[in-house]
């Protein structure tokens, strides 16, 4: 997961603010490695999105079930419209979701 699809600098993504999405997901025992490549494939995808500033996805050092999302988009429509990808629809709800033990999501916005 170290694809990044554009050369936007942290500046440059949080000017005008946005709305921020911290998503937490462990994976099923077992299924990690497959989340990972799922979420290779996926990630390219969503960081080339119109309404993306930034999209980050890590994997805990300590536990490698456990995966960070870091996602700021432009605004509500655009998170929407994320939701919306066939990216979105196929490798997180179609691939992914099976596979997790657990997910959380918050929402904030920028200060």
């Amino acid at each position: 997961m170290n694809h990044y699809a554009t050369q936007k600098s942290l500046s440059d993504a949080v000017d005008g603010g946005g709305l921020l999405v911290v998503a937490q997901w462990e994976a099923k025992p077992g299924e990690a490695d497959k989340v990972a490549a799922i979420l290779d494939r996926f990630l390219p995808e969503a960081q080339r999105e119109d309404g993306v500033k930034l999209f980050l996805i890590s994997r805990a050092r300590d536990n490698p079930a456990q995966f960070l999302f870091y996602e700021l988009f432009r605004d509500e429509a655009a998170f929407k419209a994320h939701q919306e990808s066939t990216h979105f629809k196929t490798c997180i709800a179609g691939e992914a979701l099976p596979l997790l033990a657990k997910r959380e999501r918050a929402q904030y916005g920028l200060l």
